[in-house]
Parts: C-alpha cells; structure tokens; sequence
C-alpha cells in the first residue's frame, strides 16, 4: 500500500475526506512542485520559486486529488470544464472522470491556443455542448491570468456561458484581480502563502 503522504494512503483517496484529501495534496505540491532558487518565468519575470503544477496533476494520485477537490468546487449547474493547453489538459480530463464515478457527470473541453490548422480548424476539443451550457474554467497555477481569460473568451465565443475559474495555486500576482475586473469568480485550492508556509514547516 503506497502512502501519499504521512496521512493518506493511495487506497484511501477516492473516498477520503476532502479535508485530508486537502492536506495530502498541500503535501505532495511541497514535494514535488515547488522549488525555491532563481527563476525566469514565462512572462519574463525573474522569481525567487517556482511551482510545475503538472507535477502534480500527471501524477496519478495528485491528479485524483485535484480532480475530486475541484469537483467539489464547480457551481450547481456546471454542465463542461475546459481550460488552455497544456496546464489544464490533465485537470479537465481527471475532473470529468471524477464526476462519472461521483455521478456528477461534466463533459471536458480543451482550448487550443491557436486554431487546429486542418479540418473543422476549431479551437474547442470536446463533445460539442448545447448553446447556453454552464463551462467551468479550469487552471494550474495562475500568475497574470491572462491565460484562463483567452479560454474564457474562446468559450463565449462558442455560445458558452463562462463565470467562474477554479485553479490549484493561485501565484497572487495579478490573476485575481484581473478575473475581478472582468466580472469572473476565481476560486484557487491554495495561494501561494499556503504553501510557503507549509513548505517552511517540513
């Protein structure tokens, strides 16, 4: 029986309590997601840590735990997930498979950041969904939030109605308020000081 961290065991995670599901995943994101040093991000910007998320939601067990966590987090109505290649890809693809099983089914749809250069040339991959359906935006760690905002204007684009982003960090540079500005709701599993500190605790 492999132990995902001091608390929880692999078995235990489909139906441990959120709340340990929670700590167990605090854990593993100071395990094998952060780092600290020096770090260039993607925006440029220089960066005393840095966190994969895709450590942890291609990891088999932080994938499952991500996925029921933030499944619990989607509005009543939700009806599809989507979020921006790549980041997302592996969180809208656990959640839905979380939601069959939790019979709480919600189809995934990922963004591409450019339009598929052949065929239907569409930029939404997924089973087409009636106009008006309720799609959750979906993210691994948010800085800017510019990158959650282009799926979101993808998705409308589409005839979706788009409200809310849930994310596994939130990095507090910026992402927060720029959803706010454009009347978005954000929910992130852990912001950056949660992790921090637990990282600091060992």
């Amino acid at each position: 029986m492999s132990t995902v961290s001091n608390n929880l065991s692999s078995s235990e995670l489909p139906t441990a309590p959120l709340e340990a599901l929670r700590l167990a995943l605090l854990d593993l994101i100071c395990e094998a997601a952060y780092q600290e040093g020096d770090f260039t991000l993607s925006s440029g910007k220089k960066s005393d840590y840095y966190i994969n998320g895709k450590q942890v939601t291609l990891h088999a067990q932080g994938g499952l735990m991500v996925a029921r966590l933030l499944l619990d987090k989607l509005p009543s109505g939700t009806i599809g997930v989507g979020g921006l290649t790549l980041g997302a890809d592996p969180m809208v693809s656990a959640v839905s498979v979380a939601g069959a099983y939790e019979n709480k089914p919600v189809t995934p749809l990922i963004i591409r950041k450019e339009a598929k250069g052949h065929g239907t040339r569409a930029y939404i991959e997924g089973p087409t969904l009636p106009e008006g359906s309720t799609v959750v935006i979906l993210e691994d760690v948010v800085t800017t939030g510019a990158s959650a905002l282009k799926a979101v204007e993808r998705l409308r684009d589409a005839g979706y109605v788009v409200n809310d982003i849930l994310a596994l960090v939130d990095r507090q540079q910026g992402g927060r308020e720029l959803y706010n500005q454009e009347g978005l709701n954000f929910q992130p599993l852990f912001t950056i000081d949660d992790i921090k500190a637990h990282y600091k605790r060992g």
